[in-house]
């Protein structure tokens, strides 16, 4: 090897190190934090593609699999694992750096894909789909601190818009890929719904190469105790709520078991309490935290929001497949304007936050345009309404999803302390992910209590009886199948009937999401820092902090109740106003 060769060799070494690591500063390049985007999102695209692209093809696993019966429980592994895990993530990287969590998260969710598309049985699947979810629960939380290591809050919000844009087109892209793969019989001789979990191997198999190429943020340990008592205590807590929010339903919601599990939870929320006091900043989820202002909020606010989002969109689907006769697929394909709505209200409201450093103003006006949305929804549905007629109101509420996302979490990325980022990050996307567990739950049981009334109602008001029909209403409701083959006047009927159902949790949605307003009116706008958590670490480590870290930590001491000092937040009730 030539003395050139082995010169031009160290360069590119030296070309990938630079590529991978920040400067003395802490500071990366755009072509640095673009690089490590690709395999965020790869990781973000994963877990976000697989929450739809299962629902669309689960009652066809079922059945090939002969546990019809047993479906809803490979659903409520996975939730279960992926929302317990998501706050032990965000904690622990915190203590031992982001990159082997995140490194550990892909490995299993991998590990789990493939032992789902080798399942042999509900149960089977529902363990693998357990497993599955603890990877799962890393990949979005640990996704959102990273980019808060390695971008200023400043610039952050335009780095996120690409994982709402992520996260939008795995929306639509779940129920299009489920439902073409769970239609096949056989591809390249393997049953095609295995395929679903198949196709998360590669894919990432790539991000985990990817991350651990380019991935390498510093990270200084310090000495500290683990909450594990904390963390069994929100085991305790989290599954028997997360089990009952699930199949509350089908038991009845004062049932024997709903009210066991009510018990058993509310014991672990006793418990989890004393072990998070006992720690201290110890803890997995720190309580002082809810002293500082921004948390508070935001945390209260995912929790309304993700109830009213997470209801409000699961309810399009249905409408569109069991009164237009959509299949999955095309469905997915008909949501696509809500999914343009939530990537252009992202990546907007990134590019504004960037260039005036106002990020408050976004989620308020977001939910004021959710809520109108709902509302139209609302009243327009009927059975013979045009999908057409509802595009600029999924686009309206694609708006208002894609302006509350972000911003909320660029909030409290912002208010903490840089080595609280993870924990921070990761407790507010698990009060999302609990809001949207409930609101689904409540949403579900909603229409469900109401479809029998509804579907009756609009029977006699055409004439009909149930005996003149010719069909049992409870096994219609239980397979809407069926109804496709029914006469013309008992299809219609039963469109009606349902779509007044659907009316109604549009509009119990809609004042659901407008709680949020009221909530977040309280989120103070405080000054972006113009350093990222890695340098105010550093800095901080070196006590050279500059006067941007010395404004981070003003805001990070904010507390509830307390007046913010007028150097650092504007008087609530001035959206968006900033006096620096």
């Amino acid at each position: 090897m030539t003395h050139s060769t082995r010169r031009s060799a160290a360069d590119r070494r030296g070309a990938r190190a630079a590529a991978a690591a920040p400067d003395a500063s802490g500071a990366f390049t755009h072509r640095q934090i673009v690089t490590i985007l690709a395999g965020l999102m790869l990781g973000m695209f994963l877990a976000a593609l697989d929450q739809t692209v299962v629902s669309t093809a689960i009652r066809t696993i079922a059945d090939d699999l002969q546990g019809y019966d047993l479906q809803a429980w490979a659903t409520t592994a996975f939730l279960i694992t992926s929302t317990i895990a998501t706050p032990l993530y965000g904690k622990l990287s915190d203590l031992y750096g982001r990159r082997p969590f995140y490194l550990f998260a892909i490995g299993v969710f991998v590990l789990g894909s493939m032992l789902c598309g080798l399942a042999d049985s509900m149960y089977q699947l529902a363990a693998y789909r357990a497993l599955q979810g603890i990877g799962a629960g890393g990949l979005m939380s640990l996704a959102l601190a990273i980019i808060g290591d390695i971008v200023p809050p400043r610039e952050r919000s335009r780095y996120q818009g690409f994982f709402m844009a992520v996260f939008g087109t795995s929306s639509v892209l779940g129920p299009v890929i489920g439902g073409f793969l769970a239609g096949q019989s056989s591809l390249l001789g393997i049953t095609g719904w295995r395929w679903i979990f198949y196709i998360n191997v590669p894919l990432g198999i790539a991000a985990f190469l990817v991350v651990m190429r380019v991935l390498h943020l510093p990270h200084q340990r310090r000495d500290h105790r683990i909450d594990w008592p904390g963390a069994l205590a929100l085991v305790v807590c989290l599954v028997p709520l997360l089990i009952v929010a699930e199949q509350g339903r089908t038991w009845g919601w004062d049932s024997g078991r709903a009210l066991l599990c009510y018990a058993v939870g509310t014991i672990g929320l006793v418990a989890f309490i004393l072990a998070e006091r006992a720690y201290k900043d110890d803890a997995l989820l720190p309580l002082r935290l809810f002293g500082n202002r921004s948390f508070a909020v935001s945390s209260v606010g995912s929790v309304v929001l993700g109830a009213g989002m997470f209801g409000g969109i699961l309810l399009l689907p249905q409408y569109l497949q069991i009164v237009h006769g959509s299949s999955p697929t095309v469905a997915g394909l008909q949501m696509i304007p809500l999914v343009g709505g939530i990537m252009t209200g992202a990546v907007s409201s990134g590019i504004i936050i960037s260039k005036t450093g106002k990020y408050r103003i976004f989620p308020l006006v977001g939910i004021v345009f959710m809520v109108i949305a709902l509302v139209s929804m609302s009243l327009i549905i009927g059975a013979d309404t045009s999908v057409w007629t509802l595009v600029p109101f999924m686009i309206l509420l694609g708006l208002g999803l894609g302006f509350n996302f972000q911003p909320v979490i660029l909030a409290v990325q912002n208010a903490v302390r840089p080595d609280e980022m993870g924990v921070a990050t990761s407790s507010v996307t698990f009060f999302r992910q609990m809001g949207g567990t409930i609101g689904v739950a409540a949403f579900l049981s909603l229409l469900f209590t109401r479809l029998p009334t509804d579907i009756g109602n609009a029977f006699r008001d055409a004439g009909l009886t149930q005996a003149t029909a010719s069909i049992d209403l409870d096994k219609a409701l239980s397979d809407t199948t069926q109804i496709s083959s029914a006469p013309a006047p008992i299809v219609h009927a039963f469109k009606v009937g349902f779509s007044d159902s659907i009316d109604l949790v549009f509009l119990v949605a809609a004042a659901v999401v407008a709680i949020g307003f009221f909530v977040l009116w309280f989120l103070p706008q405080l000054t972006l820092s113009n350093v990222s958590g890695i340098q105010a670490r550093q800095g901080a480590a070196a006590g050279t902090a500059t006067s941007d870290q010395d404004d981070a930590g003003e805001q990070a001491t904010e507390s509830v109740g307390a007046a913010a000092p007028t150097s650092v937040a504007p008087p609530v009730g001035r959206p968006g106003d900033d006096p620096r």
